[in-house]
């Protein structure tokens, strides 16, 4: 009969009831995340504690799973198996945003949106109609430029100026209509006016007589920002010191909701 090994050995309860190993992986994973996706071993041992063996074996698990993969210099990478898993969970993201859209839209009158920034795009992941007819652009699955857009000015609002002028770079800054934003500096400018205010507009910059009002939702596990749309001759700046109050108070509700873990099985 064959000796057991330590592999078969029952893994070790972390304080709050789960697996320590698996704790201690995703935590390395996030870790990856931070540091942009590649980091070497002594670096994730410096920022998370654990000793260099553990995180070599841990590593070593997550390679063969296809979570991770170890690049020519030795350094290891966040794998393409969790692509699909981004994907799926950016999918329910938009799911779990509903109701609180929902409550968006009775408390508001308007369409309520939620979009993330996936690359250089802004990608709609959510919509609730409002009860008005009038056909906007917005749409679940629609990519637009963030530059156009008001949950682009929201989701770019404190990253630094260099990235942002790299992006715009990258994706040029076509004018939608006559409003659009078309230069990096005017795009900054409108940044910093985001951050004094609190919240993003898009006058009349993506669509002719659309005005929308975005704000980030405060520690989203990815960027992600909620909005809502309405005619020019509705969200008037008077409509609007009334909504943006509603517009932070859901956004922290679903910032809420989606920090918590959810009862446990």
């Amino acid at each position: 009969m064959p000796t057991s090994s330590a592999s078969d050995a029952p893994a070790k309860s972390a304080p709050g009831g789960g697996v320590q190993s698996l704790e201690r992986a995703f935590d390395l994973l996030e870790r990856m995340a931070d540091a942009g996706g590649e980091v070497g071993l002594s670096e994730l041992s410096a920022s998370s504690g654990l000793p260099l063996p553990t995180i070599h074996r841990l590593m070593r698990t997550l390679v063969a799973c296809g979570y991770v993969r170890q690049q020519p210099n030795r350094r290891y990478a966040l794998g393409p198996r969790l692509i699909r898993l981004g994907e799926s969970a950016s999918r329910l993201l938009g799911t779990w945003a509903r109701p609180h859209l929902a409550h968006l839209v009775e408390e508001t009158g308007e369409t309520a949106n939620m979009a993330l920034l996936d690359g250089d795009e802004i990608v709609y992941v959510a919509q609730v109609p409002s009860k008005h007819s009038m056909r906007m652009f917005t749409e679940v699955g629609r990519r637009v430029l963030p530059h156009s857009t008001g949950v682009g000015k929201a989701l770019l609002a404190n990253t630094p100026d260099g990235e942002v002028r790299a992006l715009l770079a990258r994706t040029g800054m076509p004018a939608a209509t006559e409003k659009t934003i078309t230069t990096p500096d005017a795009f900054l400018a409108a940044l910093a006016e985001v951050r004094r205010l609190g919240y993003a507009v898009d006058d009349n910059e993506q669509e002719m007589g659309v005005r929308c009002l975005a704000v980030s939702v405060p520690g989203s596990p990815t960027a992600a920002a909620i909005s809502i749309s309405g005619p020019a001759g509705r969200v008037t700046d008077a409509a609007t010191e009334k909504i943006v109050p509603v517009l932070q108070q859901v956004a922290a509700e679903l910032s809420a909701a989606l920090a918590s873990t959810g009862p446990a099985a």
